[in-house]
This record gives structure tokens, sequence and C-alpha cells, in this order.
């Protein structure tokens, strides 16, 4: 990604210009439980109060069904900064939040072992 896409917030040389931790205010709780296989969705409904670059785009990320994980690697934030936004946009009514429909099936364990498997190699 080129800084002239990412506007102010990241540098080529420097990286991220702003702390994550100033795009949520200082807190590192959110308001809402949300872990990193939460599904959020948008309501379509804009927010009242005035939130950050990042709320927005964190909006505009959630036009079908994605997880909190994806969300933050798009954000490039860590995921308690991006469960923080992604709770004030929750209180706010702009996004919903679900669990993963996964968990309503039985696990594949060939997939869990391949999983482990590739972990395992990168150690």
């Amino acid at each position: 990604m080129s800084a002239t896409t990412d506007g102010p917030w990241l540098d080529e040389a420097a990286g991220r210009l702003i702390r994550p931790y100033t795009v949520s205010g200082g807190r590192t709780r959110p308001t809402t439980a949300l872990d990193l296989l939460t599904l959020v969705m948008s309501t379509g409904s804009v927010p009242d109060a005035h939130l950050g670059p990042e709320h927005a785009q964190a909006v505009g990320l959630c036009q079908r069904p994605t997880s909190v994980a994806e969300i933050a690697a798009h954000l490039r934030l860590p995921a308690t900064v991006t469960k923080v936004l992604l709770s004030d946009l929750v209180d706010c009514g702009a996004i919903t939040a679900r669990p993963p429909d996964s968990f309503d099936h039985p696990t594949d364990v060939s997939l869990l072992e391949a999983v482990l498997d590739g972990l395992r190699r990168q150690l």
C-alpha cells in the first residue's frame, strides 16, 4: 500500500504515524464481547456520534459478514484496538455482531491437524 492511498495515517518509511491506542482513545476494553471469530456486519444506519476514520473504514469493510480478525488485518491494527472500535460501532447501531455459523457444525479434524502441522513448521 502506498502512503498516497492511505492518507496521513501511514508513511512508507516510518509506518503508522498514529499509535494504535490513540485510535481507541486509550481504551483497551471493548464494551461488547467480541472474539476474533465474531462476525460483524453493517446495519446501514449512520452513527449519530462523530467517529474517527478507522470507524468509517471498519463500517466499509462490514458490508457482508466479516470476522473481527479480518477487520483487524485490513485496518492494520491490533485485535484489541479493533475490538474497541467495533464495539463503539455496535453501541451506536452501525454494525451488528454475532458468533460465526461454524460453531453449529462439527469441527473438521483433518483441517485442525493441517493447521497444527503448519504452525509446527513455523516454529
